[in-house]
Formats: structure tokens, sequence, C-alpha cells
């Protein structure tokens, strides 16, 4: 018969534990960010009158190149925060 002996959960890796929630923090914000340039591109594709599909996919594309420089980088946002605003603002003065 096997032995079934009492084992305590003293044996959990915390630097395993630290990685991972880290990785989910970090692919949180990633997919945060994400969901804003969706936002602000479909702004652009329901209000600006002219060129509406190319701002709107530009700036997908433009904003997914900078959250992939960001997340192998480092834990700076700068990139692709940048750019949304500019994606943003530039979506707000063509619909004004």
């Amino acid at each position: 018969m096997a032995e079934h002996g009492t084992q305590t959960s003293s044996a959990m890796d915390y630097d395993e534990a630290h990685r991972t929630y880290a990785g989910f923090i970090k692919g949180t914000v990633a997919l945060t960010i994400f969901c804003l340039y969706v936002l602000v591109a479909l702004c652009a594709f329901a209000f600006i009158d002219k060129g509406n599909v190319l701002t709107g996919f530009a700036g997908l594309i433009i904003g997914a190149i900078a959250l992939i420089v960001d997340l192998r980088a480092s834990n700076n946002w700068y990139i692709s925060v940048g750019g949304l605003v500019i994606f943003g603002l530039l979506t707000a003065v063509m619909i004004s």
C-alpha cells in the first residue's frame, strides 16, 4: 500500500508564483491598452467622414506594433500609451 503522510504547503515555490503574478499583471495591462486602441479606432470608423477606414486600421496596426515593442522591451508602457494619446488626439481633430 502507498504511504499517505501529511505534507505541509511549505514546499510552495514563491519565485514561480511571483513570476506568474507579474506575467498576469503585464498581460492585463497590455490587453487594457489594446482595448483602448480598439475603442479609439471604433470612434474613427464611426465619426470620421473621409479616410475613416485608413485612419482606424492604421491606428490599430501601429498600436499593436507599439504594444509588442513595449511588451518585449520592459514594463514601461511609454511607447504604446504615447501612441494611444496621439491616435486619440488625431481622431478627435479629424472628427471636429
